[in-house]
């Protein structure tokens, strides 16, 4: 089998995580679904993956480079998935036993000093543990996280393959 080469294969991903990023924004001003502090974490992480492939596609790296962008894309991912994974073991609490919900993100950034709203962001709130859409059984965070491990994979791929110099 025949995989293709690095630069198409990141700029797909750059374009798999832009399509993530508008389908975030159709879910939040389409479908009114109000994004939880761990939601927009992991949207900084997509947008940190597809902005590296972005880099990676037009840098068109050799050999160590190329390491070096599925090191940054692997170490990305297991960061995205481990955001997804909170929201999910938030999600799966039982009601009282979930964090207290909180004001709006707009309001904490407003309001809180940048240390404590990183904490609030990365920890989640009760707002996290609403389930607000199912597809096939599987929640926002989810199918996030289905797309966080498809990642991984892409970077184990470009850190681990023989590169070859093509003329």
């Amino acid at each position: 089998m025949v995989i293709p080469e690095s630069r198409s294969l990141h700029f797909l991903a750059c374009l798999v995580s832009a399509g993530l990023i508008g389908g975030a924004f159709f879910f939040e001003y389409i479908m009114e679904l109000e994004p939880c502090p761990l939601c927009m974490s992991q949207r900084i992480v997509v947008i940190a993956i597809g902005l590296t492939a972005l880099i990676a596609a037009i840098h068109n790296p050799q050999r160590k480079s190329r390491r070096r962008y599925g090191s940054a894309i692997l170490m990305l991912s297991v960061i995205g998935a481990g955001l997804a994974i909170r929201q999910l073991y938030l999600q799966s609490l039982p009601a009282g036993q979930a964090p207290a919900c909180m004001p709006s993100l707009d309001y904490l950034v407003d309001v809180l000093p940048v240390m404590e709203l990183i904490t609030v962001m990365l920890s989640g709130t009760g707002d996290c543990a609403e389930v607000q859409w199912v597809f096939l059984g599987l929640t926002i965070p989810g199918w996030t996280l289905v797309c966080f491990m498809i990642y991984f994979l892409f970077g184990l791929l470009e850190l681990l393959r023989k590169h070859h110099l093509y003329r």
